[in-house]
């Protein structure tokens, strides 16, 4: 296995900038595993390809706004941190970008507190400590930090939030949820699918590359992932029913997956709180999740390879040649894919 299997030319103008609207606007490709079929639908069709005793697992994390920009102590050079989880109190660790941004450095954040660059953590990953409390203030003095390949400007952050978010704590939004409005959550439902939460605080790893020629010496970091009481009993009733589990974006999957992995059922799955450093590539056994609903990945990425290991490389890369030819959208505010 190489890294170089999962590549693809992907033309900068198939890149989608902007989300559409309304959300469920956007289009779905359906791929079935067992028949080898493909269809097309769009979003909203969603409710009319799903079955009664399915369930849909989401993901409720929330964005927060974590980009900040500030200039270096006393020099004045340009700083930006890249907030991605708070260590203790008022301590984080975030990618740093600017020159010689290293320990001993202060910056003063632009409408905030000052901060002190405390450790190199390797590249460009630091342990910052604020002089105040930043989280309160983020929502006023931060910025949505939106994918490097997404160039326009985003008038309202609400676009890269899912509207089921909730529980702030995420670098990047679990995006195969952004396509979902109130209007078909509510439809869905009322179909008899039920649904159901997972948390997972998306971190480095959808900034991180895979540079290594062999993915599997790829070292994956670690996020912050639950999978509750309450969602453990919806997927066990649901496999005992005869429902399929229907994950909605790699975070869910990987959080299914590493419950699943903890847990102590030969049948079944149990609640998990906890780290996770599951990094899925061809040959992974699926345990929990039996479809996946997810957008198109850059090439050579863990998530590309993860949807690989669900569907088989050659199939998804043959899959994303064929959605190119019909002109559907990718990347994080791009289209849609259910592989079921």
């Amino acid at each position: 296995m190489k890294t170089s299997d999962f590549a693809y030319n992907l033309p900068k103008e198939y890149i989608a900038q902007h989300p559409v609207y309304p959300r469920d606007s956007s289009r779905l490709l359906v791929y079935n595993r067992e028949q080898g079929t493909v269809a097309h639908h769009h979003f909203h069709q969603l409710v009319d390809l799903l079955r009664e005793n399915d369930l849909l697992v989401i993901n409720q994390t929330r964005v927060i706004q974590a980009r900040l920009f500030g200039k270096k102590i006393p020099t004045g050079g340009k700083a930006e941190l890249l907030l991605l989880r708070e260590l203790e109190r008022d301590t984080w660790e975030a990618m740093v970008g600017g020159k010689g941004i290293r320990p001993g450095i202060k910056i003063q954040i632009k409408n905030g507190p000052e901060v002190s660059i405390e450790d190199d953590l390797g590249g460009s990953l630091r342990k910052v400590r604020f002089q105040d409390p930043i989280e309160p203030m983020l929502d006023q003095i931060g910025n949505v930090p939106l994918p490097p390949y997404i160039h326009e400007h985003l008038d309202k952050p609400e676009r890269y939030q899912t509207v089921y978010a909730r529980e702030s704590g995420s670098a990047a939004a679990p995006t195969a949820g952004l396509h979902f409005t109130p209007a078909l959550m509510e439809s869905v439902q009322q179909k008899g699918i039920r649904i159901a939460e997972v948390t997972l605080h998306i971190g480095l790893d959808t900034f991180a590359p895979v540079h290594e020629e062999d993915p599997r010496d790829h070292k994956i970091h670690q996020e912050w992932c639950r999978l509750p009481d309450e969602t453990a009993v919806l997927i066990n009733q649901t496999r005992e029913a005869g429902g399929r589990v229907i994950a909605v974006g790699t975070t869910s999957v990987r959080t299914l997956e590493s419950a699943a992995r903890q847990s102590d059922l030969t049948v079944g799955i149990s609640p998990y709180q906890g780290k996770t450093d599951l990094f899925i590539l061809p040959g992974f056994q699926f345990r929990v999740a039996d479809c996946m609903l997810t957008n198109f990945h850059l090439p050579e990425s863990t998530l590309l390879m993860m949807v690989s290991a669900f569907t088989g490389r050659e199939k998804i890369l043959e899959l994303y040649q064929l959605a190119m030819q019909e002109g559907y959208r990718f990347y994080s505010f791009g289209d849609a894919m259910l592989l079921e």
